[in-house]
């Protein structure tokens, strides 16, 4: 049973890899804005899926259902704000972005955008941005590392996590360096397809073949966490018995969408602007159905595999269990791909963009101004191998300093919408917004994030809210108290947000 599921398994990564070859020998990736992103030529089911495979990550099969089992329906807020923040993003950002992108000297990464929205020569804005994307993106890659380590010896218990994770990284690495933004893309549309099927597919066949015992569900179990502390899995919790900084918290998550790089940059490679209408209805419909089969599979399981799971705490493997027990070898091995496909899609996107921000940000605009084409494409695709080495590195290393930094992934994810969030909305629909508002709003947001975690996180609420808050009120006060953009500034704006550019 196992070697056709692991014939199956290693299938499809293979196929990944062959994707990136394609796109490198067939000349496709000319320059920079090709490898990076794509040649603003993705069409729109390419561009949604990306977008929704490269956001949601292997917590979508293992994190979410896994906590819903535990704890009850009270866990689903984080992916209600998540479904939330991805519709807002698409509905009220993603063609303003792509087309003031274009006209603002046809920006190929966020920092690049949000200096050349405001006509600036200066590089402080994009410097800034540019490294905390690099140092952020990095660890964020190496935290993919360690995700997709730990589904594949769990899938695999034969594998050390060492080769687990060189066979993962070089899956990530060869098809990214080789195939850059379109394969990425095209590899992450199928794999938003095969994590949605994989999702669909077993609250499907457990209505059509099971006869569940709701009576399960008050059934209460115990484990010993790591730290020796007994933990209690009652799915009393429900939907709306969540505290008030549960739901916050939650629906707070949702606002990170507006400031996060490896989503946003799709918005900008899409072909045509009014190819976004299709493209986010695709999106928000595989977002809902994707977390909302979560949830189902997550209530089944409590009835079939919670007395399996539970009392070893082993919830997160909820989705192979179910997988393994409801499906053949060759079927099972395609689903349990899935998981590694959540991972992947993630890593390689982190990897691009943290690649991006280094050649177009920080290579071209201070090390070599007069670098080349096809100079530049290659120090990208060097910048790929260099940011995965120091990930695998940061991944592999098992010292409380390594550990440390592996925790504070988590909290990347409010920095960015913290510092970015509010200045990409202001940008897109303020007229009168400046760059020295752009660069308080960084800021603010930034620091008010970092002093929440460390200062205030025991309130409950997620540091990405007041930061957010702050940021939005700092770039709006510093913008009204400064001189108004002038007349080349605004042309960006009015160009861009004319009815009829659709370039």
């Amino acid at each position: 049973m196992m070697n056709v599921e692991i014939l199956v398994f290693v299938a499809y990564f293979v196929i990944l890899f062959f994707v990136g070859l394609v796109f490198f020998f067939n000349g496709s990736n000319k320059n920079e804005q090709d490898y990076f992103l794509g040649g603003r030529s993705m069409g729109p089911w390419v561009t949604a899926m990306s977008a929704q495979a490269s956001d949601m990550s292997a917590w979508l099969l293992m994190g979410l259902p896994g906590s819903i089992l535990a704890f009850g329906f009270g866990q689903i807020w984080i992916g209600i704000g998540l479904a939330l923040g991805t519709a807002a993003n698409w509905i009220f950002c993603a063609a303003r972005l792509r087309k003031l992108s274009k006209a603002a000297d046809d920006a190929i990464t966020l920092p690049q955008y949000l200096t050349n929205r405001f006509a600036s020569d200066k590089k402080t804005l994009q410097i800034i941005c540019a490294v905390i994307f690099l140092i952020a993106f990095t660890v964020y890659v190496a935290s993919a590392f360690v995700a997709g380590t730990s589904v594949f010896t769990m899938l695999f218990p034969g594998i050390t996590e060492r080769t687990a994770m060189i066979v993962f990284a070089l899956i990530i690495i060869g098809y990214t360096f080789l195939g850059g933004f379109k394969a990425v893309c095209w590899t992450d549309f199928f794999q938003g397809i095969l994590m949605l099927v994989a999702l669909l597919a077993i609250p499907i066949i457990v209505a059509l073949t099971q006869n569940l015992d709701t009576s399960l569900l008050s059934q209460v179990y115990s484990y010993t966490d790591a730290g020796g502390s007994i933990v209690n899995c009652d799915f009393g919790a429900g939907l709306f018995s969540a505290s008030w900084q549960d739901v916050v918290s939650g629906l707070g998550w949702g606002l990170g969408y507006f400031g996060m790089p490896h989503i946003l940059v799709r918005f900008m490679s899409i072909e045509k602007p009014s190819m976004i209408k299709k493209s986010s209805v695709v999106a928000i419909v595989w977002v809902v159905l994707s977390i909302g089969a979560a949830c189902l599979l997550a209530y089944d399981a409590r009835m079939i595999v919670a007395e399996e799971l539970l009392p070893s705490g082993l919830q997160k493997t909820v989705f192979i269990v179910m997988a393994r027990r409801f499906f053949p070898p060759a079927v099972a091995g395609l689903l349990l791909a899935a998981i590694m496909a959540a991972s992947v899609s993630t890593a390689d996107s982190q990897l691009l963009v943290a690649s991006s921000s280094f050649t177009a940000d920080i290579y071209q605009p201070l090390i070599r101004k007069k670098a080349g084409e096809k100079e530049v494409l290659w120090v990208g695709r060097l910048a790929v191998i260099i940011i995965a080495v120091i990930a695998f590195f940061i991944a592999s290393s098992k010292g409380a300093g390594a550990q440390a930094i592996m925790n504070m992934v988590e909290n990347a994810w409010g920095l960015f919408g913290a510092a970015f969030g509010p200045v990409v909305l202001l940008s897109l629909f303020w007229r009168r917004f400046n760059y020295a508002g752009a660069c308080a709003g960084v800021v603010a947001g930034a620091a008010v994030d970092v002093l929440w975690l460390f200062l205030l996180s025991g309130t409950g609420v997620y540091e990405l809210v007041p930061g957010f808050i702050a940021g939005g009120i700092a770039a709006v006060i510093v913008t009204v108290m400064t001189p108004a953009p002038d007349k080349k500034v605004t042309a960006i704006f009015d160009r861009a947000t004319a009815a009829d550019f659709d370039d």
